[in-house]
C-alpha cells in the first residue's frame, strides 16, 4: 500500500476518486479537516481517529498535518498514453521530461507546476531517478492525482518517439544555444530538464532539437531543477497566450 500524508494530498486523492483503503485523522482536528471529512462521507470511506502521537510515529514525511491515508500506489502510464492525451486535448501538447532528477522534492514540485500550467504529463527514467513516493505526493500538493507520469527504460528512445509524434524537443542547459525567451515555444513541445548537479546527459542533449539557457546575472550559475522547470513551463504559457 502507498501512504499519503497531509491535507492537500489526501483531499485531492478523495476529489480524484481514489479508493482509499484506510483514512486516519488526528483526534481534535475535526474543524481543520472538515472538507476531508465531508469528502470521505460522500464516498463512504470509514474514518479512524487516533492520537496525534500515533500519526507522528507512522508518518514518513514528518508533515502529516493530522491526516494519513493508504491506497493502492498511483500507477505509471505508457508513453503512448501521454502522447494520445496530448493530441486529444484542446490545448497545444506539452510534456515535461526529467533526465535523472533524484530529489523527491524536485519531482513533486515539477508535478505541481505541470498541473498548474495544464501540461499533459511528465516522463521520467526508470533507473537512476526518483519515482512516485510518499514525499513526492506530499510535495506535489495533490498534483500527482492529475498529472500522469510515464516511467521509461530508455529516455533517448522516448525522445525519439515524441519527435515522431510531432513534438519539438527543447532542453534547458547552462550552455544552451539561445535564451529561453528567444526560442519559439508555441508548438507541440517536450521540455527536457536535467537532474541535480550534472544536468542533462550527453546523449539526451544530443537528442534535443534545441537547447536553451536561462539568463543568470548573479554569482550562482545554475537553478534548482524544479525552479528551472517552472520557469520553462510558464514561458511556454506566456508565448502561447501572446499568439492567441
Amino acid at each position: 500500500m502507498e501512504q499519503i500524508e497531509g491535507k492537500n494530498p489526501v483531499r485531492e486523492a478523495l476529489r480524484a476518486g481514489a479508493k482509499l483503503d484506510r483514512l486516519v485523522l488526528a483526534k481534535g482536528s475535526e474543524r481543520s479537516l472538515r472538507e476531508i471529512l465531508d469528502l470521505a462521507s460522500e464516498t463512504g470511506i470509514p474514518i479512524e481517529w487516533r492520537e496525534r502521537e500515533w500519526l507522528d510515529r507512522k508518518s514518513q514525511t514528518r508533515g502529516h498535518q493530522g491526516v494519513l491515508a493508504w491506497r493502492k500506489p498511483v500507477g505509471y502510464v505508457e508513453l503512448s498514453e501521454l502522447v494520445a492525451r496530448a493530441h486529444e486535448s484542446s490545448n497545444v501538447p506539452l510534456i515535461v521530461i526529467l533526465d535523472g532528477v533524484q530529489d523527491p522534492h524536485n519531482l513533486g514540485s515539477v508535478l505541481r507546476s505541470a498541473e498548474a500550467v495544464g501540461a499533459h504529463g511528465v516522463v521520467i527514467p526508470k533507473h537512476r531517478a526518483v519515482g512516485l513516493t510518499a514525499t513526492v505526493a506530499k510535495v506535489s500538493a495533490g498534483a500527482v492525482e492529475y498529472v500522469p507520469v510515464a516511467q521509461v527504460t530508455n529516455l533517448s528512445q522516448a525522445i525519439a518517439t515524441l519527435k515522431e509524434a510531432g513534438f519539438w524537443v527543447v532542453g534547458a542547459d547552462m550552455a544552451g544555444e539561445t535564451l529561453h525567451f528567444e526560442a519559439d515555444l508555441t508548438g507541440p513541445m517536450a521540455l527536457v530538464i536535467g537532474g541535480e548537479g550534472k544536468g542533462m546527459a550527453r546523449l539526451t542533449k544530443e537528442r534535443c532539437d534545441l537547447t536553451v539557457r536561462l539568463p543568470m546575472y548573479g554569482q550562482i550559475n545554475s537553478l534548482n531543477a524544479a525552479v528551472a522547470a517552472a520557469i520553462m513551463m510558464y514561458e511556454v504559457v506566456r508565448q502561447r497566450a501572446s499568439t492567441k
